[in-house]
């Protein structure tokens, strides 16, 4: 006979409506909520506060509510040997698109050199350009990375793609290692940045890493903040290097109402809202992990610890 499986689920919002959703899928579920709650099975957390692990001694798993982990992982009492699993999709993906959509558009199109011309008055019609002359980067080719070169190369444009392993993706430039980051960079007149925050990536984009892009590209960084010298980009902005910047995520959230990127003319700042967690797709998702978990069988999105991602 299946044990009774018990659930706590520790948000830092809409905590109910989490426990709601789970508990409806998995009505076989003992769900609880709150810190004090005693030792579970199974905890469910987004920012949770750092004393949650002292009293959850017999977890079998971990679910993180988001695709980054690097906040759980910096916790000293996060259980070293119970699976980390984070949420790879949650409904993330298609709004994911519709952001690269937009900034591929905007270049495309030219909409940032029209809102110049309105801020002048003047009437300065630009030539059509075809969606295949626009060639595309994508850095970090995982879960959301990888759905959103292969949307942009459905919708016709040149895409290429880089992840630290081979990857291949229909009608997508897949390259790996080095040399293929060198050669993705140097072909990509939009970089959209899709990587985990790791001490490898951490202050990657840099003087040197942007000064491989083309002269004038444009990039957009829709992963974590972390991975962006910000200081570097405003000097490649105030240079002419990087034509526009598009920034969702910041190394400080949110981000301080000094700052100049809120400021600079050619940069886009939205307050981390390229993809939003779906409560119900992700409760899906999680339930139904859970269940296999239940059942003795392999999931998916289990955090490599040494990879941190």
């Amino acid at each position: 006979m299946t044990q009774t499986p018990t659930l706590l689920v520790c948000t830092a919002k809409d905590q109910d409506d989490w426990r709601r959703a789970v508990s409806a899928l998995l009505p076989e579920a003992i769900v609880r909520t709150g810190i004090d709650a005693p030792p579970c099975d199974y905890v469910i957390v987004w920012k949770p506060p750092a004393e949650l692990f002292a009293a959850q001694t017999r977890l079998k798993a971990i679910f993180s509510l988001g695709a980054g982990v690097d906040g759980l992982l910096a916790m000293p009492a996060l259980p070293a040997d119970v699976p980390l699993v984070r949420m790879e999709d949650g409904g993330m993906a298609p709004q994911m698109i519709e952001y690269a959509l937009y900034v591929a558009l905007r270049r495309l199109r030219r909409f940032g050199d029209y809102e110049r011309s309105q801020a002048q008055a003047s009437w300065s019609p630009r030539p059509a350009r075809p969606r295949g002359d626009l060639r595309i980067g994508v850095l970090g080719l995982g879960v959301l990375g990888g759905e959103v070169a292969r949307a942009l190369a459905q919708f016709g444009f040149r895409v290429s793609g880089w992840s630290r392993t081979p990857k291949s993706i229909q009608h997508v430039a897949c390259e790996s290692g080095d040399a293929g980051l060198t050669r993705m960079l140097a072909h990509s007149e939009v970089l959209l940045v899709f990587l985990p925050s790791t001490p490898a990536t951490q202050g990657l984009i840099g003087r040197d890493f942007l000064r491989m892009l083309p002269a004038g590209a444009c990039i957009a960084n829709l992963s974590r903040g972390e991975i962006l010298d910000e200081a570097a980009l405003l000097a490649a902005l105030d240079d002419g290097r990087i034509d526009e910047a598009h920034l969702d995520v910041f190394a400080h959230e949110p981000l301080p109402p000094a700052h100049p990127l809120w400021r600079h003319a050619r940069v886009r700042v939205t307050p981390h809202i390229a993809a939003l967690t779906d409560p119900v797709i992700a409760a899906e998702q999680v339930v139904g992990k859970i269940r296999r978990l239940q059942a003795g069988l392999p999931i998916t999105g289990v955090v490599d610890r040494r990879q941190r991602y």
